[in-house]
């Protein structure tokens, strides 16, 4: 069945390239040269691959001039190879190719390249996205208070300014330290350096001043969105005419082939139907403390949320608020990091007691070239990027961690994702290069955020003995915790969703009005607004760095649903019985084998195939029954605390749509799609 299934998908696949002129050419019916070329093809690309990591993995270690133009020459040849093998592979009649595997390779070669595009265009297109991303990661704002220095203008006296510096970290668990006077110093120096990651990020997380949070808001914006404007419409001119000369019909179409689902706009949308009741009850408990701390005057009590409230540049993550929302603040909030400072952990001891988690249930120990080679904490004597990251160096040999480890519990959490991609890695190192990979865009991030489920919840840090407090009522200790989950996983899910449905938008819509499309669109899945008016000229949408970066979206929101179905299934191979948020998967050898056998295929397999041999054969899509599953407590508590709302949700008027409406002339407005919807219609139901 699944042979016929991928055979009739590479059908597909082949008949509607025919129309243009590349696939004209591909009349090459030599089976044996194909798979010849094939065999080439993963020698050289699993060396080219090689090459192009280290220098990536040396640039972001060791942040130099020098390191930076090595990996841009590497990303240049590997521009190269991998567009002269989309030729290659183009003039083959894949139809031809016996193997199914090898046809599937085939595909993937040709599916998702802009290799269609004249050197030329490609060239550009290539250029034009690293700009945005240099653009991007090199806005900075001033502290709030102050401006760019300028010796004509007088300064705040030095005492002044210590004050407003420490101010911005006046709530943050972190020492004062990156604002520093030197007293020796007579002439003022220019503070004018913060930048997203993380100074912009920590007030957004940590101030509870209005003023501040507006003003952080919206400078970063104002560095990024009117410099990307015109590069991200001619972007979208390039990624189009790419896509339309591979046989798709815009550059939305091609970035949804990978999930060889025909309909995948209409099954992404119904899942989505189904999680949006428990968002809008957690949206609605903490709009009504946010009015609580700000005042009806700042959010309306039955209206959408202003963007910059909720802790986070883009309101996609609200566990910074947890401390305004906090269903019983009497009682303890799962964090262990006291804990681990008292036992005396190390950076070195949390990737050990991870590896030690995977190990646990029968799974591959990471080799020695890991330890050697990884970066585990922060270097002193050079600039490093420390986002964390693993990194498969495609040699079957090689394989590490960038991570700057702290001895937090956050990072406990992240290193044992990361080491969940260094399993995955590991589990398909025997598969061809082209297959080591998920088995769809989502897979890697959602199996990896499925191990970690089990390391947040209380049994699991109990039993490793990082948490012994009996102190408090265990349903007010879960409430808080399910809360936190909530904010981080529930409140992700429309901002997810909403990404590329902007960016499908545009590309088949066209670039007029994208950033009112992109406010309608939050205000519709989100239910949030500007906090001040915005135009056409502040184009949002760029101050998201996948969005400039050329990156896909939907992965994230199908990754967090697919997540709780993966656990889920875990949690049952594992034996557990209870409440789904209470499974502990350490040390289950059968949860050990289904993860492999997840991982081990890697993309040779569809999707389907592999959510249907998870579930048994129950099903082959993904579902979000297991989410509302893990929260249904919480949901439930939410319903009692929501009771005396009138609205579940939010409703929008004038006011709120004006704050983003492209203007036509005085006193009237422009009405692009969906626009009367907004105004008009009530987006949240009574539930």
């Amino acid at each position: 069945m699944a042979v016929k299934k991928g055979a009739l998908i590479l059908f597909a696949f082949y008949t509607r390239f025919a129309c243009c002129d590349y696939y004209r050419m591909g009349t090459n019916t030599n089976a044996a040269e194909a798979m010849q070329f094939l065999r080439e093809y993963d020698r050289e690309a699993s060396g080219m691959c090689y090459r192009v990591t280290i220098a990536q993995w040396k640039f972001v270690t060791n942040i130099t001039e020098y390191n930076r133009r090595k990996m841009l020459e590497e990303l240049g040849i590997n521009s190269k190879f991998e567009r002269l093998s989309w030729r290659k592979a183009a003039a083959y009649d894949a139809s031809r190719v016996s193997d199914p595997q090898s046809r599937r390779q085939l595909v993937k070669i040709l599916q998702g390249s802009r290799s269609a595009l004249p050197d030329e265009q490609f060239s550009e297109i290539q250029t034009l996205i690293n700009e945005m991303k240099e653009i991007y990661n090199s806005a900075k704002i001033c502290p709030f208070g102050q401006k760019p220095y300028d010796p004509h203008i007088p300064r705040l006296p030095p005492t002044e300014l210590l004050e407003i510096n420490q101010h911005q970290y006046h709530l943050s668990n972190e020492p004062f330290q990156h604002y520093r006077l030197n007293q020796e110093v007579t002439e003022f120096p220019n503070y004018c350096d913060m930048q997203l990651d993380p100074e912009i990020s920590r007030i957004l997380a940590h101030s509870r001043i209005e003023t501040e949070l507006l003003y952080v808001w919206k400078s970063f914006r104002d560095k990024t969105g009117p410099k990307l404007k015109n590069r991200f419409m001619r972007y979208v001119q390039l990624a189009n005419q790419a896509a339309i000369s591979s046989g798709y019909k815009d550059a939305g179409d091609q970035m949804r082939s990978a999930y060889d689902d025909s309909s995948f706009r209409e099954s992404v949308e119904e899942v989505y139907n189904q999680v949006a009741p428990l968002y809008k009850q957690l949206f609605t408990y903490v709009r009504r403390k946010l009015v609580q701390r700000y005042g009806e005057n700042s959010v309306r009590s039955d209206g959408p949320i202003p963007a910059h409230l909720l802790g986070n540049m883009w309101a996609q993550n609200w566990k910074s608020i947890m401390d305004l929302v906090m269903p019983f603040p009497q009682a303890s909030n799962i964090d262990v990091t006291s804990e681990m400072l008292r036992q005396g952990f190390t950076p070195l001891r949390i990737f050990q007691m991870s590896e030690e988690f995977y190990t646990s249930m029968g799974m591959k120990p990471v080799p020695p070239e890991f330890w050697r080679s990884s970066m585990l904490v922060r270097p002193s004597q050079r600039s490093v990027q420390c986002t964390a990251s693993a990194w498969d160096f495609c040699n079957r040999i090689d394989y590490r961690i960038k991570q700057c480890t702290e001895v937090t519990m956050q990072d406990l959490i992240s290193t044992h994702h990361e080491m969940a991609h260094i399993q995955y890695y590991l589990q398909y190192a025997d598969q061809p290069h082209l297959f080591r990979d998920g088995a769809n865009p989502a897979f890697h991030e959602a199996v990896a955020n499925a191990a970690t489920l089990s390391v947040y919840n209380l049994p699991h840090l109990q039993r490793v003995g990082l948490y012994q407090n009996k102190s408090h009522d265990p349903y007010e200790v879960t409430m808080n915790f399910l809360m936190s989950m909530a904010l981080e996983k529930v409140a992700y899910l429309p901002f997810a969703f909403m990404v590329d449905q902007w960016r499908w938008s545009v590309f088949e819509d066209g670039v007029e009005n994208m950033n009112t499309r992109w406010w309608q669109m939050k205000l519709r899945y989100q239910g949030v607004t500007p906090p001040i008016t915005r135009t056409e000229a502040d184009f949002d949408p760029g101050s998201k760095y996948h969005i400039i970066s050329d990156q896909e979206y939907i992965k994230y929101f199908l990754a967090t649903i697919l997540e709780f179905q993966i656990f889920e299934q875990l949690c049952t191979v594992s034996g557990h019985m209870g409440h789904l948020h209470e499974c502990d998967i350490y040390r289950s050898r059968d949860a050990g084998r289904l993860l492999s056998e997840i991982m081990q295929p890697g993309s040779s397999k569809s999707a389907s195939e592999i959510i249907r041999s998870v579930t048994r054969g129950r099903t082959n899509r993904i579902s979000p029954e297991a989410l509302v599953k893990y929260f249904r407590p919480l949901e439930l508590w939410l319903r009692v605390q929501n009771r005396d709302e009138q609205l579940i949700g939010w409703n929008s008027n004038q006011l709120d749509v004006a704050l983003f409406a492209p203007r036509k002339s005085a006193g009237s407005f422009d009405s692009p799609p969906l626009f009367s919807i907004v105004i008009t219609v009530c987006l949240s139901m009574i539930y």
